[in-house]
């Protein structure tokens, strides 16, 4: 499960509207029937559409100043396991998606009027997607592209000689073209992976965007607050504050766990991205402690994601003659790619 929260900016400067953001959500939805269509939906509705989405979070701003954050977008995006636990990609994600509001919502340490902020004092309106597109700091993409630049080189090289600028054989440099287009590492469906191509497979994944103002317009609610959950003494009285990422993080994982029935292996847990961030040691002292079947699918998962199963040390002899901060340079990007955002 990957989660990220983040504060929607254009360039420099924090989004005035959501008409942007809203609009790029839109883009599965052009040309094709309503009824195919994926609509916005929160813990009240199924099909609202663009338009109200985009007025809903616009006139719900006030008191905010035009350098603070109007509203959040998170995003959920479950693993090719994870989704296979899914009998319906749709409504499972719909359910698990107001699930995890609700978490999201017991992760502020605020109060309103007195009491805790519920979901129901959270104004979010939620998308699903189903595609997904290789970008440009996509490993696969990064390392294709000494072959892609080689390749449009070649290709400049042969538009010049067509156009009589320059002299060469145009059948040897589009025989080079072809040999360098099979040698990118990176291949799908027997063609080199390049930023903008569509990725195989289940792909869907949930688009939230959550209002920084409480339902009410009255109540500032901020996930990306700088304050830890904590209470502090403000003119003589004791004030809650902050929001608490790791709970949110915690109990969303623990949510899906539960609704779908989910055995999560060590590998792909939220606490072993932390035991990896902040104690590498205990996080592979635990990996090949695991029992045999749950370390056989660790390592698989591993694989997968790109890790190089050879740096792993697979006893604790050999944990103890590689050097640890080897081992974390070498996995620190696959392990993070499949991660809950820290």
């Amino acid at each position: 499960m990957y989660i990220t929260i983040t504060a929607q900016k254009l360039g420099g400067q924090y989004s005035q509207s959501s008409g942007d953001f809203v609009a790029y959500l839109e883009k599965e939805n052009q040309g094709i029937e309503h009824e195919d269509m994926e609509h916005f939906f929160n813990q009240y509705g199924d099909e609202y559409s663009a338009s109200e989405v985009v007025k809903e979070i616009d006139n719900n701003t006030s008191k905010l100043k035009k350098k603070e954050p109007k509203f959040y977008s998170i995003t959920v995006s479950p693993s090719k396991y994870e989704l296979k636990k899914l009998q319906n990609s749709r409504e499972d994600l719909k359910q698990y998606t107001r699930a995890i509001m609700k978490d999201y919502a017991s992760s502020f340490n605020r109060e309103i009027n007195g009491r805790a902020v519920t979901v129901d004092d959270i104004k979010y309106y939620a998308k699903i997607e189903h595609n997904r597109t290789f970008k440009g700091t996509d490993k696969q993409v990064k390392e294709n592209q000494p072959f892609a630049t080689k390749i449009l080189e070649l290709k400049h090289q042969i538009r010049r000689i067509e156009n009589g600028q320059d002299l060469g054989n145009i059948k040897k440099l589009k025989a080079k073209v072809s040999k360098l287009e099979i040698g990118a590492p990176h291949q799908q469906n027997g063609k080199r992976i390049v930023q903008g191509m569509q990725k195989d497979g289940n792909q869907s994944h949930i688009h939230i965007i959550v209002s920084r103002k409480d339902i009410s317009d009255s109540v500032s609610l901020s996930p990306g607050s700088k304050y830890k959950a904590s209470n502090v003494m403000m003119n003589g009285k004791e004030v809650k504050r902050g929001f608490n990422r790791d709970a949110f993080f915690t109990n969303a994982e623990k949510t899906f766990d539960t609704t779908f029935n989910y055995k999560r292996n060590y590998a792909e847990s939220y606490k072993s991205k932390k035991d990896f961030i902040k104690n590498p040691k205990l996080y592979f002292s635990i990996l090949i402690g695991l029992p045999t079947n749950e370390k056989a699918i660790a390592f698989k998962i591993l694989g997968k994601a790109g890790v190089p199963l050879n740096s792993i040390p697979t006893s604790q002899v050999q944990l103890a003659l590689k050097t640890i901060k080897y081992l974390k340079r070498g996995l620190d990007i696959a392990i993070k790619s499949g991660s809950i955002g820290i």
